[in-house]
């Protein structure tokens, strides 16, 4: 979503636009939530930081419209424009959105043009750009080409981005970003925060851990899957494992805890025999 938001920002900026952008990361794990957000306008923008009223909203998985964390239908009113990437039918009614909205199923296009798990940047990028209204496709392919380039993605990849770009630019409408009412705005108070020793006030390493309670397996967005046919349990996948999510049985056959397996696919690329194969995640709704 970063790249994804860069390259909306770099489109902007090309077109004549200031523009601001500002990730925000939570865990930095792979599939971990993060939020990304652009700002873009006629003048110099002073404004820095979270957008709580967004004009757009570009979700890059489904399995995030539930997640109390990253909460992405934050601050949307009826004119906020949102794209979601999924595959499903029925999100409007699913989760009752009220606001204009699209899907698009930016994974399915990226694993069918690019041919790699969870390549979406410039998919979202160029639906992002599209929705807007006001940048063209020129300058969305420009900005594609040069953010990529700038993280060192090979020619070749570049060139299929583009094509993912260009079918998610193509696949959606145009609209007009229409204003809303202004906020009443909120005296400021001022609170004095006596001060607390830190043996209260600091978070202490040895606490005991949530992530019982915090199942990750929300981020993954393709899982892992072990083919015990033809196993021949060398534990590689469980010696690698960094959330340590996998364990071994009474036959010492490795099994994976799906709650809590962040889809990070170590366990795929290190397995020697290739039993582990990749499939695309699916939401239970």
């Amino acid at each position: 979503m970063k790249t994804a938001s860069r390259i909306v920002g770099t489109a902007a900026f090309s077109e004549g636009y200031h523009v601001q952008d500002y990730p925000l990361y939570g865990a930095e794990r792979r599939g971990a939530p993060i939020t990304a957000y652009t700002r873009i306008a006629d003048e110099t923008i002073l404004e820095r930081g979270i957008i709580t009223d967004p004009d757009v909203v570009i979700i890059a998985d489904d399995s995030l419209i539930e997640d109390p964390m990253a909460n992405p239908l934050g601050g949307i009113v009826p004119s906020t424009l949102i794209v979601i990437n999924t595959n499903k039918p029925g999100i409007r009614e699913r989760f009752a959105i009220q606001a204009r909205i699209n899907s698009i199923d930016a994974t399915g296009l990226s694993l069918e043009i690019i041919g790699k798990a969870g390549a979406v940047s410039a998919a979202l990028g160029g639906a992002a750009c599209r929705v807007l209204g006001f940048i063209s496709r020129d300058a969305m392919e420009r900005a594609v080409i040069k953010e990529l380039q700038s993280i060192g993605i090979p020619v070749q990849l570049i060139d299929k981005n583009v094509e993912v770009a260009v079918r998610c630019f193509e696949s959606l409408p145009a609209y007009e970003i229409r204003g809303r009412e202004a906020a009443p705005s909120i005296p400021a108070k001022t609170f004095i925060i006596p001060y607390q020793e830190p043996v209260i006030s600091s978070p202490s390493v040895y606490a005991s851990g949530n992530i019982v309670e915090r199942q990750t397996g929300r981020w993954r967005l393709f899982k892992p899957v072990i083919n015990y046919d033809k196993c021949n349990k060398c534990w590689l996948c469980f010696v690698w494992c960094p959330e340590g999510v996998i364990s071994l049985d009474d036959s010492e056959y490795p099994h994976i805890d799906y709650d809590h397996c962040k889809g990070c696919l170590i366990c795929y690329e290190e397995c020697p025999t290739k039993v582990i194969t990749i499939e695309r995640e699916v939401t239970a709704w």
